[in-house]
């Protein structure tokens, strides 16, 4: 067998098990899904960014909440930041590409909201310019990193920082943080019967 593929499988299982036994780490995790369950019970709106690889994440999270997950029920109040490319496209070359997000913030976000950064540097200009919008108007932060969380760190009100520098290892770790916390949203916002 390629020694390369069970390597990648071996270092992804292994940045997975670093995760399971952090347990502060797995505790932000149930916190993070908190904050978003109370904004929503509140009437507030789920934001997701980010760029390249994380703008899928951040899309895909998006969908999971406003779709469904598991099973039927109601949609969730939840968008992905970028999917708008004629916004996107006119915002980038008048105002450049680090104020897409912070510009859409200031337009269609409410204090009581959260908007979920994804970035494996912690360091995207664009991500960061959001969070500083999101100071200003009473947003709450939640963000998605590598490990040392860069930039990002200073300015979350929650940071959930992948333990790893690889990019595949930690967007890898991000779609599942992401699930664990759709899962735990929709069980609590719409439990079985």
């Amino acid at each position: 067998m390629n020694l390369r593929i069970s390597e990648s499988i071996e270092q992804s299982i292994a940045t997975k098990q670093a995760i399971l036994a952090d347990h502060d780490f797995m505790s932000r995790i149930e916190k993070a899904a908190d904050m978003i369950i109370a904004s929503l019970r509140s009437g507030g709106k789920i934001h997701f960014c980010g760029n390249g690889g994380s703008a899928a994440d951040a899309q895909h999270l998006a969908a999971e909440l406003s779709g469904r997950f598991y099973y039927d029920r109601p949609p969730l109040n939840a968008e992905a930041l970028h999917c708008n490319t004629s916004y996107l496209t006119a915002v980038g070359n008048d105002y450049g590409y680090d104020h897409i997000f912070a510009r859409l913030m200031r337009g269609t976000a409410r204090k009581g909201d959260v908007l979920i950064g994804i970035s494996t540097s912690g360091n995207s200009s664009n991500i960061l310019k959001a969070y500083e919008a999101c100071k200003e108007m009473g947003i709450s932060i939640i963000s998605f990193t590598g490990k040392t969380g860069g930039a990002m760190k200073e300015l979350s009100d929650l940071l959930l920082n992948v333990p790893s520098t690889d990019t595949p290892r930690i967007q890898e770790c991000h779609i599942m943080i992401g699930h664990i916390i759709c899962e735990i949203v929709e069980s609590a916002l719409f439990p079985k019967k």
